[in-house]
């Protein structure tokens, strides 16, 4: 890979091609639904109608994870190694986008475990809904990282011929 190093330094932003383009454009949908999310665990935290909007956090998380998944596939299972072949992945910035993947979705999982088993009281539920909380401000930050760092970097140091497969790849997730 004779660009790999072109994707360091302060380099100026750049254009992303179709498959970065579309990663990107994958996170407005998300980050709408995360807005969703942290709303009503606000409301939870405030004691809101606690039944109701527990059962409605239940509902609204599984339909985030639906989402959330097949976007995760695509930078976990195509993105991510084809960026590790010039910087590697066991340390630097794929090393800390798959941990926080993996952190946000064990979140994720363990509110969803904890949740639908929930009989329990207020304060369970809101220790079940600080979980979401957590993903929420994980995933935020995470979002604007790979927009702001990671796709550029990706754009700067993937060929042509590198960011067409990207693309055709992440279209058979």
């Amino acid at each position: 890979m004779s660009g790999c190093m072109s994707g360091f330094g302060g380099m100026p932003q750049v254009e992303l091609s179709k498959g970065l383009k579309q990663l990107k454009g994958e996170h407005p949908p998300l980050l709408e639904q995360l807005e969703g999310l942290f709303h009503l665990t606000k409301l939870i935290e405030n004691e809101e109608d606690i039944e109701q909007n527990f059962s409605a956090l239940i509902t609204k998380v599984k339909q985030f994870k639906v989402e959330l998944e097949p976007h995760s596939e695509r930078e976990e299972g195509v993105l991510f190694p084809m960026m590790g072949v010039c910087i590697g992945t066991s340390s630097g910035p794929i090393a800390v986008m798959e941990y926080e993947h993996d952190q946000a979705k064990s979140k994720i999982a363990a509110f969803l475990e904890n949740a639908e088993n929930a009989v329990g009281s207020i304060e369970d539920k809101k220790k079940f809904t600080d979980l979401i909380k957590n993903a929420y401000f994980i995933l935020t930050e995470h979002f604007s990282k790979e927009e702001n760092v990671l796709f550029p970097m990706a754009e700067r140091m993937l060929s042509d011929y590198e960011k067409e497969e990207l693309y055709t790849k992440i279209q058979e997730i």
